[in-house]
């Protein structure tokens, strides 16, 4: 019987004999370290229930951590502007109405 070789190459594949099969060598690049965050899990929370294409795609790719990192930096950063927006809005309602209390004091 003709000796099988433990590793092969055939069509870009790496092939890696397992019992008397071959089995694609399939190796995932690796993602970068940044942390995805809580709108980044909420995000890859979504893709797997509702977008399993999508999600896969960017697996496979070697993208989602990436893609989940930058859009929790983004979601951030619009939350953190959302907040100064609403304060600045709510500081300046509490000074009108107090200027508007004091014509009313001194008018009385």
């Amino acid at each position: 019987m003709k000796e099988l070789k433990p590793r092969i190459h055939e069509n870009g594949i790496d092939y890696i004999l397992v019992g008397d099969y071959y089995i694609p060598d399939l190796n995932l690049p690796k993602d970068s370290q940044r942390p995805i965050g809580h709108w980044g899990t909420l995000r890859k929370a979504y893709l797997q229930l509702y977008r399993p294409k999508a999600y896969n795609d960017l697996v496979f790719s070697g993208r989602l951590n990436t893609v989940l990192a930058d859009l929790n930096e983004q979601a951030s950063d619009r939350l953190s502007l959302i907040m100064d927006q609403m304060a600045e809005a709510v500081t300046a309602f509490t000074v009108k109405s107090l200027l508007y209390f004091q014509r009313c004091c001194i008018i009385i």
